[in-house]
């Protein structure tokens, strides 16, 4: 069985003053053809963990629905954004990938103070950031962004 996504690392962050912990994932890197979209979750200081949130890929779109909906209400905020088919071609998955995650965090309405980020550190975000291999598992704010 799966892991199931914690809120240790975000409890961590937040004892050291960071108010504004996000959990950045994406979509799409692995197609020949579509976008990359990305999503960016925050919530709030104390947060309780979200019953039955995993990794998007481990739930039904029933589930993901449901859980979609609690995530939106639970969070301070959120957004999504994508890089297009064209900008991937232009500059490189990897690129695009970061353009993406660039516009979903500057969708968020709180400014940053730290990024928890699925798979591997991405020196292009340009803020704090920490990567963690196979983040949508074992982050809960991770795993809230795989699923919006």
């Amino acid at each position: 069985m799966a892991p199931r996504p914690t809120l240790r690392r975000e409890r961590a962050l937040w004892a050291q003053g960071l108010r504004y912990v996000v959990g950045l994932d994406e979509v799409g890197r692995g197609p020949l053809a579509g976008p990359v979209v990305a999503a960016a979750v925050v919530f709030p200081p104390g947060q309780r963990a979200i019953k039955g949130l995993r990794d998007s890929k481990a739930l039904s779109l029933k589930q993901r629905e449901r859980l979609g909906h609690l995530i939106r209400r639970a969070a301070v905020t959120w957004a999504v954004a994508a890089a297009s088919v064209r900008e991937i071609d232009r500059v490189n998955i990897r690129r695009a990938t970061a353009i993406a995650f660039r516009r979903a965090l500057d969708r968020l309405s709180l400014p940053v103070d730290y990024i928890l980020l699925d798979g591997t550190a991405l020196p292009e975000l340009g803020r704090p950031h920490e990567a963690i291999v196979d983040g949508d598992a074992r982050c809960h704010s991770i795993a809230a962004a795989s699923v919006l």
